[in-house]
């Protein structure tokens, strides 16, 4: 993606100006079509720009500070402070170089007269359609502090349930690279030596440790072709997700791995509810909202079933009917959604969901972590056993051969 910078003409005929992110001068047109923007000129913004403008690109913006910039900017909303003093204020505070560049180019737009949602809608790699569309509604009910303190919320928690789930997988994750690490050490730089040392006695082998001596010749040989495999493996998966059959086959994949697939699943719908559930009670269209919760599920499957739910509400149906068909989402998701949607109560149902389906992912973590452990140890206990066995078995030949010849 390429950044261009723009002037235009308003509705009102006022001049205004900024940066778009996009593939082409055309998308960028587009876009300034939709919020009925006259175009006087687009040009592509150099590359160049010194180190510090290259780096400050290269910067991600985390969840966390997110959520905090969300919830400063609701505070002094509150406190009655301008749209255009938060974002001055918020600039300044900011430590990270992109998120405080894009407050400056915000700020600069609404002191220009542009409204903010379409100033936040110039940055959607910062801004995701969740938070664009949060802000429209805000806009619209004159409610900005109160969306803005629920997204603070909502994001608050998204990031608390994936540092649960990263820091619950660090810990195996570690302990499997140091203990493949280990095996390939042994198999690279060890057995080969003790190869040479049992054809030097021409010492008849048994079939595990031939094996065993064999295979790490091989490792040692070739080792290679396992990293053009691992390579090529990772190439093919990034090029199979980059299309739609290939996303839904992995991410199907995914749902059906045994113990992890149940993660993922409960994970997906908690984001599912509370994405759908904050929408709704900001005010955002119930068609408008799955349309968001269907581009943000994170699992292919569940988006899809999130679109068909959006299709069989335009024909008059309910959410819960096509969700329960769909034999994904859990018999007492859909009949508490179904019972939201006859009393009215849809958004608090939703946030009962998310909060039980947040403590299940809380709880399974807990319980792969305790699972993991002793399966690992185990697992690397017989391998590690494995390659003593087979170079002790000779070992043992050769002493008792020795013990014969000195009686």
């Amino acid at each position: 993606m390429s950044t261009f910078r723009y002037n235009a003409m308003d509705r009102a005929g006022r001049a205004v100006s900024g940066t778009l992110e996009a593939e082409s001068v055309e998308v960028v047109r587009t876009k300034l079509a939709e919020l009925s923007y006259h175009v006087i000129g687009i040009h592509e913004t150099k590359a160049g720009g010194g180190l510090q403008a290259m780096f400050n690109n290269m910067q991600k913006v985390k969840l966390k500070e997110m959520a905090m910039f969300s919830r400063q900017f609701a505070t002094m909303i509150d406190a009655g402070l301008s749209v255009v003093k938060c974002l001055d204020i918020l600039q300044k505070q900011s430590r990270n170089p992109r998120l405080k560049d894009v407050i400056g180019q915000i700020k600069h737009d609404v002191a220009g007269g542009t409204s903010l949602t379409e100033a936040v809608q110039r940055h959607p790699r910062i801004f995701s359609p969740l938070y664009i569309n949060m802000i429209r509604s805000a806009e619209a009910g004159g409610i900005l502090d109160t969306v803005l303190d629920r997204l603070s919320g909502f994001l608050e928690k998204e990031q608390e349930v994936r540092g649960k789930v990263k820091s619950a997988m660090t810990y195996p994750v570690v302990v499997f690279v140091f203990a493949m690490l280990m095996v390939l050490g042994l198999l690279m730089f060890v057995l080969p030596k003790f190869k040479g040392i049992f054809e030097a006695m021409n010492l008849k082998l048994p079939l595990t440790t031939k094996l065993m001596l064999n295979f790490s010749v091989y490792v040692q040989s070739y080792w290679y072709i396992g990293l053009v495999l691992i390579v090529v493996g990772i190439i093919g998966a990034k090029a199979a997700m980059r299309t739609d059959k290939g996303r839904y086959a992995v991410d199907a994949l995914k749902l059906k791995i045994p113990i992890f697939g149940d993660l993922i699943l409960k994970t997906a719908i908690s984001r599912f509810a509370r994405t759908f559930g904050t929408l709704i009670t900001s005010g955002v269209p119930v068609l408008r909202a799955l349309e968001i919760v269907s581009e943000t599920a994170g699992n292919r499957v569940v988006s899809d079933i999130v679109a068909r739910a959006r299709v069989s509400i335009k024909e008059g149906d309910k959410i819960s009917t096509p969700l329960f068909a769909s034999k994904v989402f859990p018999v007492m998701v859909t009949q508490m959604i179904a019972v939201g949607e006859e009393t009215g109560r849809l958004d608090q149902m939703l946030g009962k969901v998310a909060n039980f389906y947040d403590e299940e992912v809380d709880s399974t973590l807990k319980g792969l972590t305790s699972l993991i452990e002793p399966l690992m140890i185990v697992g690397l206990g017989l391998i590690v056993g494995f390659i003593a066995v087979s170079v002790i078995s000779p070992i043992y030949s050769i002493v008792g051969s020795l013990g014969g010849e000195t009686k």
